[in-house]
Parts: C-alpha cells; sequence; structure tokens
C-alpha cells in the first residue's frame, strides 16, 4: 500500500496552566491526580466557541507534547513493565506529539476554564476542546 502524503498543520487554540514544570511532575495520567488544578485559556478569537460547553461536567482537552522533539515506538510505560508499542501507551513521545486528557470542568468564565485531573506541563499548547460523557461510549452506560 502507497503512503499518501499530506501536511496537517494546528494552530492553538489555547494554553494551559499547570502547577506541573516538568514531564517528573505530571501525573502519568489526570485519573491519578484528580484534585489537580489547572486552567485552560482559551485565546479571544475562539471565545464564542465555548458557548454550551458549561453544561458538560466533563471534556476532552486535545493537546501538543510540544517539547518533545522525537519519537520512539517502542516505550516502557512510566508504571514499568515491558517494552510496547507506543501506541499501546499514553507516552508522550509520539509521531505526531498530540496528547488527549479527560478532566472535570469546574467552571468556565469568559475565556477561561478550570479544571481539574489535569496531567500536562504548565504552558502546553491545546488543540482543541470536546465535551465528554461515559454515554458517548457504545456500550458503556
Amino acid at each position: 500500500m502507497k503512503k499518501e502524503i499530506c501536511t496537517i498543520i494546528l494552530e492553538p487554540i489555547g494554553i494551559i496552566r499547570t502547577p506541573f514544570k516538568s514531564q517528573d511532575e505530571c501525573p502519568s495520567q489526570g485519573a491519578e491526580a484528580p484534585e489537580s488544578i489547572g486552567y485552560i485559556e482559551v485565546f479571544q478569537e475562539y471565545l464564542n466557541g465555548l458557548k454550551g460547553l458549561e453544561k458538560f461536567e466533563y471534556i476532552a482537552v486535545l493537546f501538543n507534547f510540544d517539547r518533545k522533539k522525537d519519537y520512539n515506538l517502542r516505550v516502557i510505560p512510566r508504571r514499568g513493565g515491558t517494552a510496547r508499542g507506543v501506541f499501546s501507551t499514553c507516552a508522550p513521545a509520539r509521531p505526531n506529539h498530540i496528547g488527549v486528557t479527560i478532566v472535570r470542568l469546574l467552571s468556565v468564565k469568559k475565556n477561561i476554564l478550570k479544571v481539574s485531573g489535569i496531567d500536562m506541563m504548565d504552558g502546553t499548547p491545546v488543540i482543541d476542546i470536546k465535551p465528554f460523557s461515559i454515554g458517548f461510549l457504545p456500550g458503556i452506560s
């Protein structure tokens, strides 16, 4: 099968502010630190895109591992174990450096989202925000 090549350009819609200054300080999953608080600053030009978001208890935040410059297809998970394929882990050293985490939405005030259960470093660019509900998953209610 021939590999089709295309260029994808993503522009951040905001930035996240967290207490974590290094990868070592970040929990490997936000669910491990539900009390961790962060603030997503959505850039002003995207403010209208937040209308109605306050109705959701959880949101999915897609972000860029902007400080990672390389990737590995085989990684050892942070919790240990044997090497696995990167796509079976949440490791940040991914080919496209895209991360996703589910956080609890605590408040929306203008362009600032207060969230808990964060696992990203301070200053991480936010690519997208989507509402999340466990009911969205097939077979789970």
